[in-house]
């Protein structure tokens, strides 16, 4: 199931290659939708899961620990 899910990632760099150069509004739109998406599938389904699974702290010391390491990458580069 892993695989599959890469194979999409492949098509999509390979069609856009193709396409090339649209325009910076249009790839800028696309990246938020996918940025949306993805907070939405952490936010409703990973974090609640995670919860259910691992009863304690440990799950979101694990989250919290993410996002900060995520925002001083973006800081720091």
């Amino acid at each position: 199931m892993t695989a599959l899910s890469g194979v999409t990632t492949g098509m999509g760099a390979f069609f856009g290659a193709i396409i090339g150069n649209i325009s910076k509004e249009l790839i800028g739109f696309s990246l938020a939708f996918a940025a949306g998406a993805m907070l939405y599938i952490v936010s409703c389904e990973l974090i609640p899961e995670s919860n259910k699974i691992y009863k304690g702290r440990f799950s979101s010391f694990g989250n919290i620990l993410g996002i900060t390491l995520g925002i001083l990458a973006k800081v720091l580069t």
